[in-house]
């Protein structure tokens, strides 16, 4: 059984590059997404898929809850059909990412471009996550990983 974890591994590494060459469809840049991934999963896709977090399910690598994945069709974005089969997927869970992100964190609704730091806390505390204090830790672990 040893001889299946390299083999599981490489499955793993490949959904995350097959989604890695879906990052620069939409604003947040790439190397930002694969910190917040990184953040919230080590961008691992999660086992059991699904945790308790502040009080509703979070899921996969993104750790993405419920109305964040109804949120992120509201600009159209093609998600899979329901919030957990679109978790289980890498490429899935970064469409619903950028689908969330052309909803909160655009330059009409900020009054300036969007920065990562924009983009991480808007994914860690909502849409109005840029004004919670307890998003600032957050985006510093996010940051560290850019740095």
């Amino acid at each position: 059984m040893e001889s299946s974890k390299p083999i599981g591994f490489l499955v793993m590494m490949a959904g995350f590059l097959l989604a890695s060459s879906n990052f620069t469809d939409g604003q947040v840049p790439d190397d930002c997404l694969r910190c917040i991934c990184n953040v919230e999963s080590g961008c691992k896709m999660l086992d059991p898929l699904c945790v308790m977090d502040v009080g509703s399910m979070s899921c996969g690598p993104y750790q993405i809850k419920l109305d964040y994945w109804l949120d992120a069709q509201l600009k159209g974005v093609d998600l899979d059909s329901d919030w957990q089969s679109c978790s289980a997927s890498f490429n899935c869970s970064v469409r619903a990412v950028q689908g969330y992100m052309a909803t909160y964190a655009i330059e009409s609704r900020l009054g300036y471009p969007p920065t990562c730091e924009d983009f991480a806390r808007i994914h860690n505390g909502g849409p109005h996550g840029l004004e919670k204090a307890s998003t600032i830790g957050y985006w510093n672990r996010v940051k560290a990983c850019l740095d």
